[in-house]
């Protein structure tokens, strides 16, 4: 059953600059929830406590190359010949003191052994044949190749502040301190949902298309750190797209929808979300991606992007990711914004509204310079596929060739 018919509508609502809609957005998003998450699954996840050393880091003074342990005032007046009295190798320690005329062979990372304070490298070593004698080449100092307790980070030092971003060298400090859980804000689980009768996932029949947009926009949040959701394909039927909006606000930490938002549209989703949720329908002074819904569904974002594919993919880049960011506890929600020399020119008309060129990016001698990627249509996803960047192009009649102009940068 598919419930009452909606009407082809016009869109009585005034445009709204870009920083307008956005503020709406980023201000009516929930608080990051903070948890506590095994370290392998800590990756991209933001810290929500500081994070402490409770022991030194390296644990031993230890070597830093292959070579000799040896008393740095005995390589005085290098050449010297020292007897080697041991072997130590990583992983081992040695209770034998390396005295006066003395020297232990001993492999990167191996413990200091006693009385020794300094390491030459094999490389400006020799050894006789029987293995007794070694003869050091060089004169060293006191600490030469040797890293020393607490050098990386001392006991009660912090190690990571409150907010860090976890990349995986920071993933290999906290192994180096011992942390194998981390408090942290938990990573999001957003749904995506497509509605639409002319939207199939197999072969399209007469007046039918592929649905491209929810496999780009789950590509999207899974680019951004988010776990997607898939909340499939459902027809325009009021009761099944409630059905699938309802389910989706409650398993899922924020829902997208595509399509339904436009001037004239055929608006299934557009009443079941003003039926059950508090939604605000927008038109934003830019192109592409003019139409934009954002509300809250029993306390849940919902976000409803425009139809065309370009217009989605543009429409989750400007106020989506932001948001979804700022949920689980961003503080640099925006993509790298550079400026650019144009290749060719931009041209636009005036139209009051900020347009967003899909752009290739180069960097040559010290600038970076962008070029068109292809068709700027809504619908032609191929030049979105090729585009680096969104070209920042204020209104007015466009960017001349070699003029400066604001890039959003993609990858």
């Amino acid at each position: 059953m598919r419930g009452i018919g909606p009407e082809p509508r016009g869109y009585p609502h005034p445009v709204i600059p870009f920083e307008e809609a956005r503020a709406y957005v980023l201000n009516r998003c929930p608080a990051p929830v903070a948890g506590v998450v095994d370290l392998h699954g800590a990756l991209g996840l933001v810290l929500s406590e500081p994070v402490g050393a409770e022991e030194a880091v390296p644990p031993f003074d230890n070597t830093a190359m292959d070579g000799f342990a040896v008393r740095a005032a005995d390589t005085t007046g290098a050449p010297v010949a020292l007897s080697i009295v041991g072997t130590l190798a990583a992983g081992s320690v040695s209770d034998r003191e390396v005295g006066v005329g003395e020297a232990m062979r001993i492999m990167t990372g191996a413990p200091m052994p006693p009385g020794a304070d300094a390491v030459v490298m094999v490389e400006r070593t020799s050894v006789t044949d029987d293995d007794t004698v070694v003869t050091v080449e060089i004169e060293v100092s006191v600490g030469n190749h040797v890293r020393g307790a607490g050098e990386d980070l001392r006991p009660g030092q912090e190690v990571f502040a409150a907010g860090t971003v976890l990349g995986p060298a920071h993933i290999g400090v906290l192994a180096s301190v011992g942390c194998r859980s981390v408090a942290v804000y938990r990573r999001l689980r957003v749904g995506v949902l497509s509605t639409g009768d002319e939207l199939v996932t197999g072969t399209p029949g007469p007046g039918q298309i592929r649905d491209s947009n929810r496999d780009a926009l789950l590509a999207l949040l899974e680019d951004s750190g988010v776990t997607g959701v898939d909340l499939g394909l459902v027809a325009d039927d009021v009761q099944e797209i409630e059905r699938a909006i309802v389910a989706g606000a409650a398993d899922c930490d924020a829902v997208l929808t595509s399509g339904g938002v436009s001037m004239g549209d055929f608006d299934y989703v557009k009443a079941v979300l003003d039926r059950i949720g508090e939604m605000r329908w927008m038109q934003v002074a830019i192109r592409p991606a003019k139409p934009l819904a954002f509300g809250l569904v029993d306390g849940t974002p919902v976000f409803g992007l425009p139809g065309n594919p370009v217009s989605s993919m543009v429409s989750f880049e400007l106020f989506a990711r932001p948001a979804l960011l700022s949920m689980f506890g961003y503080s640099h929600l925006d993509r790298p914004r550079v400026s650019a020399i144009s290749d060719g020119g931009l041209d636009r008309r005036p139209d009051g509204k900020v347009h967003f060129a899909r752009v290739a990016v180069a960097y040559m001698d010290g600038r970076y310079r962008v070029r068109l990627a292809g068709g700027q249509g809504s619908h032609q996803l191929s030049a979105m596929a090729s585009a680096e960047g969104l070209a920042v192009i204020p209104d007015g009649d466009g960017v001349l060739d070699g003029g400066e102009v604001e890039v959003l940068l993609l990858r």
